[in-house]
């Protein structure tokens, strides 16, 4: 039983062999009476008039100048990491002491708010939160 599937799955493929020949020579016979068939003595032309209908330029023309690009939008994607040099940080800190908001600043600079925020902590230019109070301290209601 399978030794007979086996034999008829050969003559399958062998069949479809031969019809994947018969059908490239006849693709093959096809595309080259096409020429003919549209009237043209040669292939080149005939090549040349196809390249003319699809609007495909030849490769030997000279290119033309650009047409100007609109400006693009701003990108809406993730930008990449800022890198906060020493430089940097004195720059955020006098921007601080001439009274900037850190809005303003992180703008300038192209860095986030929480960054402006962590170089105003190192250099000591904002409070401490309180510390919340403990549980052992905190009035219970009666």
């Amino acid at each position: 039983m399978v030794i007979q599937k086996i034999k008829e799955l050969e003559e399958l493929k062998a069949r479809a062999a031969k019809l994947a020949a018969t059908i490239d020579a006849e693709r093959t016979a096809e595309l080259a009476a096409l020429p003919g068939k549209y009237g043209y003595s040669d292939i080149n032309e005939f090549i040349k008039a196809l390249k003319l209908a699809v609007g495909v330029r030849g490769a030997r023309g000279r290119k033309g100048a650009k047409a100007a690009k609109a400006p693009k939008a701003a990108a809406t994607g993730k930008r990449t990491r800022a890198k906060i040099t020493p430089e940097l940080k004195e720059q955020v800190k006098a921007a601080v002491l001439e009274g900037k908001s850190g809005s303003e600043i992180a703008a300038a600079f192209g860095i986030s708010l929480p960054s402006v925020q962590n170089i105003k902590k190192e250099f000591g230019l904002v409070k401490a939160r309180e510390a919340a109070p403990s549980e052992g301290a905190a009035p219970v209601a009666s």
